[in-house]
């Protein structure tokens, strides 16, 4: 009987590993949390344009916009990153960026004059910088370093569901209502957006967690942060790796939307809104999954499968442009999705764990995002003009090869072990 007390003991001192310290209140509310922040940042996706070409807006203009909105996320992705490390109340930085999005879609609403409208995308782009860290830090804080792949997967799947059912309603919105009505919902939805918020209870998040790991008194100079960051070999190399996914992502959709309008303008804005939604739905089927098998197998496979799947819907996109095909290929945009939405911030956890410097981490790879994601566009517009979209599309399926190479030459794993865990 006495010689059975020590293995018993340790099952019970190893068990909090698997086990969230969180409320189950805290956890729901954080997937309500997700689903509705979907819901708000939906408002602002290709709404906006359609909105401002409605109340007498040129293109130029709507141009501008756009790209001032993309210039300020750019620019403030690291230091957002940064303040959710700094700043101990993540739900209130998160609640400031639900307000901020509300606040935005009420003034595209009462004044959609071009200086207001400036203010209002700027507001938007704050917003979504400081949503994304804080809601990884939220769940790194209620769940630690050992449950994280399978939260993520969890926030992956109500976010795409979010996504989703707001795109339908918001454009039921525009059909039956007006334009106008979709920016009134949007500022609307920040309602139970708070709801959700104020369900996650704040004596569950562990500040020390959400940081990465550094209790809240250890400072370190802005010098060492830097030093940390560019010294991080793995940090850096998966930071790459992204880059080249969204360098070879970005425009494969646009690319072939614009192929489509071209050779079947009368059914192509049905089967891109297809190519649009059915994605999402793959999300929510299997993101769940690819926080288990995170896990189990590990970062690398996962990442590597991204690349593959990738890699094949652009050398299909470069090969046919029949609709079914293209609806059919496109669904391997879910099974990237979902697996580049739980490994991003994950891997990011993995490599900066102890450091105090998650979140500012996250803001240098979504640097990386952002230039990838403008860098694709424009090689990849450049080479469909000159040498047809079917190169444009090979050309993006040897980006996404070249992501596969670096991960499987440079990439190493890294998920910790399980008595890291504990």
């Amino acid at each position: 009987m006495m010689t059975s007390l020590p293995g018993k003991r340790a099952a019970e001192t190893t068990a909090p590993a698997t086990v969230s310290r969180a409320s189950s209140r805290s956890l729901h509310g954080l997937d309500w949390f997700a689903f509705f922040v979907a819901d708000i940042q939906t408002g602002w996706g290709p709404f906006v344009a359609l909105y401002l070409t409605s109340v007498a807006w040129t293109q130029l203009d709507i141009g501008l916009i756009l790209t001032i909105g993309t210039l300020v996320t750019f620019a403030l992705q690291i230091p957002a990153g940064a303040l959710v490390d700094r700043v101990p109340a993540k739900r209130f930085l998160a609640a400031l960026a639900v307000a901020s999005v509300s606040g935005s879609a009420l003034l595209l609403v009462v004044w959609p004059t071009f200086s207001v409208v400036v203010v209002a995308k700027v507001l938007h782009a704050i917003a979504s910088c400081l949503l994304g860290p804080t809601l990884a830090a939220i769940s790194l804080g209620l769940v630690g370093h050992a449950l994280l792949s399978v939260r993520l997967g969890r926030n992956a799947r109500f976010l795409s569901l979010g996504n989703a059912i707001a795109a339908g309603v918001m454009g039921a919105f525009g059909y039956f209502f007006s334009n106008r009505a979709i920016f009134l919902l949007t500022a609307a939805l920040c309602v139970p957006t708070f709801v959700a918020l104020t369900q996650i209870r704040p004596e569950d998040i562990d500040l020390d967690l959400a940081r990465g790991g550094v209790r809240a008194n250890e400072r370190r100079s802005s010098l060492h942060t830097f030093h940390s960051l560019v010294h991080n070999r793995s940090l850096l190399i998966f930071a790459s790796a992204v880059l080249l996914f969204q360098l070879a992502n970005a425009a494969a959709l646009p690319t072939m939307a614009g192929l489509l309008a071209t050779r079947l303008p009368e059914t192509a804005t049905l089967i891109l809104s297809i190519c649009i939604f059915a994605p999402q739905f793959v999300v929510v089927a299997i993101a769940p999954w690819v926080g288990l098998q995170a896990q189990s197998w590990g970062r690398r496979p996962l990442l590597l499968l991204c690349f593959v799947a990738l890699s094949i819907r652009c050398v299909v996109f470069a090969a046919t442009s029949a609709p079914y095909l293209v609806v059919a290929v496109q669904l391997l945009d879910g099974i990237s999705a979902a697996t580049l939405g739980v490994l991003v911030p994950l891997v990011i956890a993995d490599v900066m764990r102890g450091s105090g410097h998650f979140n500012f981490a996250q803001g240098v790879v979504g640097a990386a995002v952002g230039i990838g994601a403008s860098l694709s566009t424009t090689l990849a517009g450049y080479v469909a003009d000159r040498l047809g979209s079917a190169t444009a599309f090979l050309f993006l399926a040897g980006a996404a090869a070249a992501g596969f190479v670096l991960v499987i030459a440079l990439m190493p794993e890294t998920r910790p072990s399980q008595s890291a865990d504990r």
